[in-house]
């Protein structure tokens, strides 16, 4: 979003494009170019390279050979040597996920909805060597809702630092005054790169705590927990992601139960105990099946209540 963000602006030129390399994706493993690439060539820029360091020699001749006045850098991956970041002469400029300096690092959405915000936004920052420390040339705010998943509030937060970083490099084309806010490292909070396996659920945790990770981490790294033995099929592990869940009242008697047991079935999916309370789980995806609903779920998995337990292992 951002590139077709500078792309729209007509005093905008892009000189290059640098991308990640081709992965592999899919059941053939064939390697994949990155959806950045794959929108440069739909809109027939041809000077583009996907180097496995940016900071290479290589890397390093190609974007001298450009000869850019400035570099945005948007969810890239890779650290900019100082080497890299004397090219452009105006500057090298990020686009960052979040109100800096909060949650500086690799998953600012993800963080910010697991905590609860009520507001995130984007930050627009001259770069420097270090992690999302830079000055603060422009920012803007995006609320957070109630039913905000981490891939829906990147696609806002996206289209959001699109418009914000084309400003911000319009400003600097035409050498308008630009007020750069230092961050105050004292106030800074990090949001570091997540694994799979910080998407399982710990069903000892507050319901508040848990449905907030279940929104935050869906579609990455996403939120699972383990199906009861006599429910496992063969040669699997009976891992379930829970994709959505809603609160859900609990009886003094369901009380007694022990996190993680399934307390009933509801009209809407399973009921399960959290540390403090329950959760009725609406959306999830069995291992080797498609995503259905909490209702679909259990018409073809015959939990028992008070009796079943989900787990992390």
């Amino acid at each position: 979003m951002c590139l077709k963000g500078i792309l729209r602006e007509a005093q905008l030129q892009v000189v290059g494009v640098v991308t990640q390399p081709d992965r592999p994706a899919g059941r053939g493993r064939g390697l994949t170019p990155c959806p950045c690439k794959r929108y440069a060539v739909e809109r027939g820029l041809k000077n583009f390279i996907a180097p496995d360091s940016v900071n290479s020699p290589e890397a390093l001749a190609q974007i001298r050979a450009w000869k850019p006045d400035a570099i945005a850098v948007v969810a890239f991956g890779q650290f900019l040597k100082a080497e890299l970041l004397s090219i452009p002469p105006k500057g090298c400029f990020n686009c960052h996920f979040s109100l800096l300096p909060k949650y500086r690092g690799a998953t600012p959405v993800t963080a910010a909805i697991a905590a609860g915000d009520k507001v995130t936004g984007v930050s627009v920052i001259r770069m420097g060597i270090g992690m999302d420390d830079g000055d603060v040339l422009l920012s803007a705010i995006e609320p957070i809702s109630m039913d905000d998943t981490g891939g829906s509030l990147m696609e806002r937060l996206a289209i959001l630092g699109g418009v914000t970083l084309a400003k911000a490099l319009k400003m600097i084309a035409a050498r308008q005054k630009i007020v750069e806010i230092p961050q105050v490292d004292e106030e800074a909070t990090f949001a570091h790169k997540l694994t799979k396996q910080d998407g399982l659920i710990n069903w000892k945790q507050p319901s508040v705590d848990i449905e907030r990770k279940i929104r935050a981490f869906n579609p990455w790294p996403g939120s699972y927990t383990f199906l009861p033995s006599r429910l496992r099929k063969k040669g699997q592990s009976g891992r379930l992601v829970v994709l959505g869940a809603v609160f859900a009242k609990i009886t003094d008697q369901e009380r007694a139960e022990l996190p993680g047991t399934v307390l009933r079935i509801d009209p809407a999916g399973p009921v399960v105990r959290t540390g403090n309370s329950a959760l009725a789980l609406v959306a999830v995806k069995p291992e080797g099946s498609r995503q259905m609903d909490g209702a679909s779920f259990v018409n073809g998995r015959p939990l028992k209540p008070k009796v079943d337990m989900l787990s992390d292992r």
